[in-house]
């Protein structure tokens, strides 16, 4: 398997591929419709892609110093933060998310920053579990105006935070 940079011509497969992982997990369906949008964030974010045998099967966006919605709160220095990972249901459970979390991390500490920080919520109970088992805490919640709640996790990264 292969982690990398999606190019802009695996823009569309990654983001096909990616909303087919929050199928069902998610409470606006139009919500997918952002999360296939990778050529839309690609020019703000990372966009790392795992390909096994020539196949897109997950994707991870990072932001290290833009985020996803230019609206957002900029990022503090010292934090990177993950969104969108998403893993092909038919290869989930096979190590793929550990993997673009690993390279996330990776690619967070040589770019200087000292956490890393996500957001889910309670219908993702596999992605809770993979990121306890990684080292991640949770912090306080986010809720949004509608009372829609966000989960918060952070990791301190660096030669201490294994």
């Amino acid at each position: 398997m292969e982690i990398r940079d999606a190019t802009a011509d695996e823009h569309a497969e990654a983001g096909r591929v990616t909303a087919a992982a929050y199928e069902g997990l998610v409470r606006d369906p139009s919500y997918l419709e952002r999360i296939a949008d990778v050529a839309d964030r690609a020019a703000r974010t990372e966009v790392v892609i795992a390909v096994e045998d020539g196949l897109i099967v997950g994707s991870l966006t990072l932001e290290l110093s833009r985020r996803v919605n230019p609206c957002d709160d900029p990022l503090e220095a010292h934090r990177a933060h993950i969104r969108m990972l998403g893993v092909a249901p038919s290869h989930q459970g096979r190590g793929i998310g550990k993997r673009l979390m690993d390279e996330a991390e990776r690619r967070a500490l040589a770019a200087g920053k000292t956490e890393i920080t996500l957001h889910t919520t309670e219908p993702m109970t596999t992605a809770r579990a993979m990121y306890a088992g990684l080292g991640y805490a949770r912090t306080p919640d986010d809720v949004l105006p509608d009372g829609f709640v966000l989960m918060g996790y952070r990791k301190v990264l660096g030669a201490d935070s294994d």
